[in-house]
Parts: C-alpha cells; structure tokens; sequence
C-alpha cells in the first residue's frame, strides 16, 4: 500500500504545534520575576508609611491632650488642686487625660481631654496603649530616656527603628 502524502493545511499546521515552547516559558518567568521584585519593595515601603503616618497622628493627639490639660490648669478652667494634676499642671499619668481633670468652676464635673490612649504602631503588642509609650516628665532631661514619674509633659515611642528618612522613631 502507498502512502499518499496530502498537503497540510494551515490549520493542521497550527494544531500540530499548539501550546507554549520551553523558551517561551522561560522568557515569561522572567518578566514575572522583575516585576515581582520591583513590586515587593514599593509595597514595604507602602505599609512603612501608612505606619508612620499612624505614629504620627498618635503622637499629635496625646501632645494636644496634654498641652491643652496644661492650658487649661494655667487659666484656671481645671482645679489646680486635682489629685491628678502635677504642681506643674501637666497630667500625673496618661490615664488622666482619659478620666478627666476635676474643673474649676462652681459646677464641678470633669474636663476629658482624650476619648482613648492611641496606639503606638511599633509598640509591643498586646501591651495596653498606656505602657507602649515612652513618657518624660516636666524636670526630666530632654534627652534623657528615664521618667521620672511625677507627670508626664511629653510621650515618644519606645521603638529603636529608624524610619524612612533616617531618624529613629523614639527621636520624634
């Protein structure tokens, strides 16, 4: 019997060789891989933002609290004989600002000044966000890293990561 050859098609001709070659995969894993690694970074530094972006907020609204409870004890709209003032007018712990300052006038009541202690987002976690910060008091050093434990005038995280722009977040 004689084999008849019959011309191929086109079609029988892509059909013969559908599918991906070896190379073809290979270039593909390729391109994948730098676009993975160019996307991975620009992610963590993403995620590094939004976290000092937090650390930010967090410590603006523990600074306002505070310097308004001193504001407020300088014009006399808390009483400077509050069990949790300091001689100095700044609040003897963090909790204070949550609980409230006895108020100065013949009403009485008390002055809030923080609805919740915010987070710091480097603290230890499940530590409660009263203990995650580092606190200094009004006769402490100004680079001292100790607290005196008298009243708390200024709050710093206690993380020894250095942030994007080179400084430590304990610095700010």
């Amino acid at each position: 019997m004689i084999r008849q050859c019959l011309p191929r098609t086109i079609a029988d001709t892509r059909r013969a060789r559908s599918g991906f070659t070896l190379i073809e995969l290979v270039v593909a894993l390729t391109i994948l891989s730098i676009l993975a690694a160019a996307a991975i970074p620009y992610a963590e530094l993403t995620i590094t933002r939004s976290k000092e972006l937090e650390l930010r907020r967090s410590l603006r609204e523990v600074r306002t609290a505070i310097d308004r409870l001193h504001e407020d004890w300088e014009t006399g709209k808390i009483s400077k004989l509050g069990g949790g003032i300091s001689d100095d007018g700044y609040p003897r712990t963090l909790q204070v600002l949550l609980e409230g300052a006895e108020s100065g006038d013949a009403k009485g009541g008390k002055r809030k000044y923080l609805r919740r202690i915010p987070e710091d987002p480097y603290g230890e976690p499940g530590k409660p966000p009263a203990e995650q910060w580092a606190m200094r008091g009004y006769q402490d050093e100004p680079d001292g890293l100790s607290w005196n434990g008298r009243d708390v005038y200024d709050v710093r995280s206690r993380s020894d990561r250095t942030a994007i722009d080179g400084t430590r977040y304990r610095d700010w």
